[in-house]
């Protein structure tokens, strides 16, 4: 049975609250909105006008034709060893990550079409029937190409889900029946694993009355009973001060899922997506060992070409004098362990 709680006021966005460890399925009263909690505003009309006067929605014929190039490497999932953890990327934000003995499947996109986008430039890096039992999953935000409904009702109803703070209506009316859902800097754990929800500089919005009703953030997954290994799935994110203030809160995080695509045109995205350069600086923030490049090569959400991200990220790293082995730039489908 689920406890009832009525949530403190929000907090602004130059708020780090202290951590709070909540139980799990808790149902709670939120903020009408989390708008308080942006970084900068939302875009109004004068910048809606000008992109559609540029009409820079999508890269031109030239940064199509990488298409063919983009990675993509499907491979048998690796076992499950006790006191490893790894990471598959499945393409866009979506990774099967096994820590702590669970499976956890982030921003779980399997449909080969979202709402208002071109179908996927890649496909999927795991057959959905070659995937373990899901665990757990973990939502960053509401936006279609993280929040997929499909992909969701393949997924058994007492799957654990661990979503921002507003987003448990949405889950409950779906069947779910063991759903978490956080404020920043608060966590709670399932079987030894520990999920932290952190800020990102992001939004949400899912209908035309809706923008940020639900709130948006990233996550650290702790092995708490074991290794102690950290991992940071950024979800969707432009580049600022949280990524410091995490690394603080969350010292030794051994690997960080950082987005690097869907960045251009830079004067229409630079606040909710981080450029490559960006995403380097944001693992150098963190104090983050590795880093694994998401959010791009799946789906076309901007007007950059298809491979940009990839070869900017790379020399972003070697400009940065981090070590190679430590940037894990995988093919869709691939996947590494440590």
């Amino acid at each position: 049975m689920t406890e009832r709680t009525r949530t403190p006021p929000a907090a602004g966005a130059g708020v780090t609250p202290p951590a709070q460890l909540r139980p799990l399925g808790e149902v709670r009263a939120w903020p009408r909105s989390f708008a308080d909690r942006l970084t900068t505003p939302l875009p109004g009309v004068r910048a809606f006008a000008r992109l559609a006067r540029e009409g820079a929605f999508r890269p031109g014929p030239e940064g199509l034709r990488g298409i063919p190039d983009l990675p993509y490497e499907p491979a048998p999932l690796p076992p499950a060893v006790p006191g490893t953890v790894s990471v598959t990327w499945a393409g866009h934000a979506s990774w099967v990550l096994r820590i702590g003995g669970l499976t956890v499947l982030t921003d779980p996109v399997w449909s080969r079409r979202i709402l208002g986008t071109p179908a996927r430039m890649t496909p999927v890096g795991v057959r959905w029937e070659d995937l373990p039992r899901v665990d757990a999953v973990v939502i960053s935000h509401n936006h279609y190409d993280h929040l997929d409904a499909p992909t969701l009702r393949r997924l058994p109803r007492d799957t654990a889900l661990f979503v921002p703070a507003g987003l448990g209506r949405w889950c409950r009316r779906r069947g779910f029946t063991r759903v978490t859902e956080l404020d920043w800097w608060e966590s709670a754990e399932l079987d030894g694993v520990r999920f932290a929800f952190v800020p990102a500089h992001h939004w949400s919005k899912r209908s035309l009355l809706d923008a940020c009703r639900t709130l948006w953030g990233g996550w650290v997954l702790t092995d708490a009973r074991g290794s102690g290994r950290q991992v940071y799935f950024a979800g969707d994110t432009g580049y600022g001060h949280w990524f410091g203030e995490i690394g603080r809160r969350h010292p030794g995080i051994d690997l960080a899922l950082l987005p690097i695509g869907a960045y251009a045109p830079r004067w229409w995205l630079r606040d909710v997506h981080a450029d490559p350069e960006e995403a380097v600086r944001a693992c150098l923030d963190l104090g983050a060992r590795r880093m694994a490049p998401m959010h791009w090569a799946t789906f076309v959400l901007s007007a950059e070409p298809v491979m940009e991200p990839l070869r900017r990220v790379r020399a972003a790293w070697a400009r940065a004098a981090l070590p190679r082995e430590h940037l894990w730039d995988l093919s869709i489908g691939a996947s590494r362990a440590f």
